[in-house]
Parts: C-alpha cells; sequence; structure tokens
C-alpha cells in the first residue's frame, strides 16, 4: 500500500509521513503482550490490529487472544490505523478554516465522502452523511420522514432498525413476523404492503445480514417488492458491508446505514447514503454551525435561518474527520482485497466452525431460513445444561477466546429463535439464574471477519467441544449481571 494517505491534495502528500513510521501507541492493560501492531499471519488477506495480543488465562499462562465477536466490533485494519497515523499530525478544522492543515483536512474529509460512495456504488444524485454509527444513521432517517409516512419492519431487526420509527410524531409501523425462509420474507411483506389502507409515502426496512444467524436476507426482491407498491426501501448493512459487496443501485435500494466499527474502522462513525429528497425537505438533524448557511437576526427579534440543502445539512457540529477517513480507507482496504477472495476465504471459516459444532449434539445452532440458508461469519447457538452467560465466560477466561452472550440488541428474533414466549425475561448479557442453570433466556454468538486466523476458528470448536465434554474447570459466579471468574476458587 502507499504510505501517503492523502490522494487530493499533492503538496500535503509531499509533506505527510510515511505511515509505516508513525509512532504506536500501546493500551496499559497490565497484560504482557506482543506490541499490537505486530506481523500477524501472513495468510490473512487483511491482517487487523491486535492479532498477536496475548492474554491471561485463570488457569495460569498466557494466550494470543482469539477476537471472535466481529459482529459487536471488528478489529481496526492495520491498513487503516496507518492511515489514521499519517493524517493524525496534520489534523485541522473541517469546512471553517483558511490554514493550511484547515484546508487539507476539508479536502480530506470530502474525499472521504467520495470514497465512500464509490464503496456503496452510489448513483449520481445520492447523498452520503456522516453519522456516529447505524443507529444514528436509521434515527437521522427516521427523523426525516415526512408526515405520515407508514414504516414495515421485521421483528427479526437489530434494534437499531427496530426501535427508531414510533418516536417519531405522525409515523406508523407495523412490525412484521418473523419469516421462515427468504420466499416468506417476500410474501410477508407483499401480503403487507397490498393490503395497505392509505396512500402515501411508505418505508420498509430491512437487515442484508442478521447480527444474529448471519444469514442473508433476499435484499434484492424486498426491494423490488418495496418499490412495486410505492414504498421506499433502507438497508442495514451493518452486518453485510464488512462481509459483502453493497451496490446501492445494484440493489436498488433507497438508503443504506452502516458503521465504522463494524468494518474494521474505529473512532465512532457511521453512514446513511441514499436518496436526498426527504433528507432536503427534513429538518436538520441537529441545530448549529456547520447545517446553517446563513443566520440573520429577524425583524420580529428572533432569527432566520438558511440551511444547507447538501450532506451538511445533517451534519452540525464539527465533524469527527479522523472517524470518517478511518471509514473511507477501510472501504478502499476491501475493495483493493476483493469481495471475492475474502468471501471464498469466510466461507471456509463457516464450513470449518459449522462442522465442528455439527459433531457436538449438545450444541444446537439458530438458524431461521435453515440450515443450508447463506451467511456471513456470525453464528449464534445454545449449549445444553448451560447458562450461555456461563459459556461465554470460560471460553474467555480459560481458552481466551471473546465471543458475545445475550440477546444481541434483537431481543424478538432470539426469543423467536429460542422458541420462547414473547414476555419470557432475558437482557443482553445477563444471566437470570445463577451459572450452570441452563434455563435463562440467552445465546452465544461466534464471529468472525477478514482478519481471523485458521488457529482461532480451530481453537474455539476445540474450546466448545473440551467444555461440553468436560466441563469448566474453574467456578463462576454473578457479578453485576455477568459471568464472571471467582477468583477466590481455584481449578477443579
Amino acid at each position: 500500500m502507499s504510505t501517503r494517505p492523502f490522494t487530493t491534495a499533492p503538496s500535503a502528500a509531499t509533506a505527510a509521513p510515511s505511515a509505516t513510521a508513525a509512532p504506536s501507541a500501546t493500551a496499559d492493560t497490565g497484560v504482557a503482550a506482543e506490541p499490537a501492531c505486530a506481523a500477524p499471519s501472513a495468510s490473512l488477506p487483511l491482517p487487523v490490529l491486535g492479532a498477536d495480543v496475548r492474554v491471561p488465562l485463570v488457569t495460569g499462562g498466557e494466550v494470543s487472544y482469539a477476537a471472535l465477536d466481529y459482529a459487536a466490533s471488528a478489529p481496526a485494519l492495520r491498513r487503516v490505523w496507518e492511515d489514521v497515523a499519517a493524517y493524525a499530525p496534520y489534523y485541522g478544522s473541517v469546512h471553517r478554516g483558511a490554514g493550511y492543515l484547515s484546508q487539507l483536512s476539508t479536502d480530506l474529509f470530502e474525499t472521504s465522502r467520495a470514497d465512500v460512495a464509490a464503496f456503496l456504488g452510489c448513483r449520481a444524485d445520492d447523498q452520503v452523511v456522516f453519522t456516529r454509527s447505524t443507529t444514528d444513521s436509521l434515527n437521522l432517517l427516521a427523523a426525516a420522514l415526512p408526515t405520515g409516512t407508514r414504516v414495515y419492519v421485521f421483528e427479526t431487526e437489530h434494534h437499531a432498525a427496530l426501535l427508531p420509527w414510533e418516536r417519531q410524531e405522525g409515523v406508523s409501523v407495523t412490525y412484521l413476523t418473523a419469516p421462515r425462509s427468504p420466499a416468506a420474507a417476500v410474501r410477508t411483506l407483499e401480503a403487507a404492503l397490498a393490503g395497505q389502507a392509505t396512500d402515501g409515502p411508505a418505508l420498509v426496512c430491512v437487515t442484508g445480514a442478521s447480527n444474529v444467524t448471519g444469514e442473508l436476507w433476499p435484499v434484492r426482491e424486498l426491494a423490488a417488492t418495496a418499490h412495486a407498491h410505492g414504498a421506499r426501501i433502507v438497508l442495514d448493512a451493518a452486518q453485510l458491508a464488512p462481509h459483502h459487496p453493497v451496490d446501492i443501485a445494484e440493489l436498488d435500494v433507497d438508503w443504506v446505514a452502516f458503521s465504522g466499527h463494524k468494518l474494521y474502522a474505529p473512532f465512532g462513525s457511521g453512514v446513511l447514503a441514499g436518496r436526498a429528497d426527504w433528507l432536503r425537505a427534513a429538518e436538520p438533524y441537529l441545530a448549529g454551525g456547520g447545517a446553517s448557511r446563513t443566520v440573520v437576526r429577524a425583524a420580529d427579534g428572533g432569527v432566520d435561518v438558511a440551511w444547507h440543502t447538501t450532506a451538511a445539512r445533517h451534519e452540525a457540529g464539527s465533524p469527527n474527520v479522523i472517524g470518517v477517513y478511518a471509514i473511507a480507507s477501510a472501504c478502499r482496504a476491501l475493495t483493493e482485497a476483493g469481495f471475492d477472495a475474502l468471501v471464498e476465504r469466510e466461507q471456509e471459516l463457516i464450513a470449518a466452525v459449522r462442522a465442528g459444532l455439527a459433531d457436538i449434539p449438545q450444541v444446537r445452532v439458530l438458524s431461521l431460513f435453515g440450515d443450508d440458508a447463506p451467511r456471513v461469519g456470525v453464528l449464534s447457538f445454545v449449549v445444553d445444561g448451560w447458562n450461555s452467560s456461563h459459556f461465554a465466560a470460560a471460553l474467555s477466561a480459560e481458552y481466551g477466546i471473546g465471543v458475545r452472550d445475550g440477546l444481541f440488541c434483537a431481543h424478538p428474533l432470539v426469543r423467536t429463535l429460542l422458541d420462547s414466549e414473547a414476555s419470557e425475561p432475558g437482557e443482553c448479557g445477563a444471566p437470570d439464574q445463577a451459572p450452570g442453570g441452563s434455563g435463562s433466556l440467552n445465546a452465544i454468538r461466534v464471529s468472525f471477519g477478514a482478519g481471523t486466523p485458521d488457529e482461532h476458528v480451530e481453537r474455539f470448536v476445540r474450546a466448545v467441544r473440551e467444555l461440553v465434554r468436560d466441563g469448566a474447570r474453574w467456578s463462576y459466579r454473578t457479578e453485576d449481571g455477568r459471568c464472571v471468574p471467582d477468583r477466590g476458587a481455584a481449578a477443579h
């Protein structure tokens, strides 16, 4: 890769330091670890930070940390970190300064917008708005809905896509029941739209890949169904974009939302990209500098404001230029690596995990569309006789493996997959009874991607097999709603 991330300001590029020469920083974790940027396995198509960090085991010794919680936050690509480190000394205010660094940062910010638009295959008149996250993006779109909009959303969505709509005055929401196949999803949406009582604006919200099961949804078919009934569609691509190409024009969706922290880019930025008309017509998401074009005192003693009609209308305040640049860097890295190669390797990892878990009768992998449904590197499962939080804690403390447990901010979906009653108690990450009990409503999720070494997957499968066969080697207790090792105990 080039060591100069600045592609639009030649003089700045000349002045920029080599990314590989940027000083590294490591957190003081109290754990003896190799540097975060130590060279990872050469077989990885996109090396990530932290691949060689070592963590202590409760049973003694250390092991390299196996980060298998990509669906929550993927580790940062080395490429992204190097690009950001090279830019950091040149940081300046965006859109507001006459100085060289401000001009450079503004140029970098807007070039990043163009890079993201290219990554998403945006149409010529689409807008790319930078936000804080997928959640922020969908709340922004919800705030921009015209009065009287009817929203259709499957109950299987992540809470970021499930919850923003009813908070808007004048918007009605229809929650669609969980389909058991991609074809059933299309039929369910078709029936709901065909049975709508009134004309007017309508919006369908759907995920591209489930954050619980990893299963791919029939986005093109759902978009065609929505448009056939005059509705628009927004795609939650938080779990899809890191694993598969997302092309707005090809999928024929109206908007796409995703987060940088799932796309191997840290610093808390997100994207809402797509049609501009509702965004231009809506009140600014936040009122303040950057969103306003002119502000003058009015004759009545107040102020008259003319707001921008570009993406800046919804980007008030000083933007997160480093977060935005990190997203753009990740988009470029994924594009250059080639999704075909990334998908092929990820499918090999998925097959290894599925085959390993299939050999353990006590393990049940959760699925909405069936075992043969195509998916990204996200799988959730439960283990007979185990509280899922206890199992996840043992994976971490005894094997150095980081996974997720709970309801994954998709409570209705997990309740459906676990065949539970709608009112049955359960909370993200919090066991309802003592470690070892199997009755609490939660599951375990393993997720991986471009930076996952084969050894991490192999260790995970081996750890699941050993825990099921032999039990935990340590005692655990519940503390602040989490299952943790009992530090006063000894190994079994």
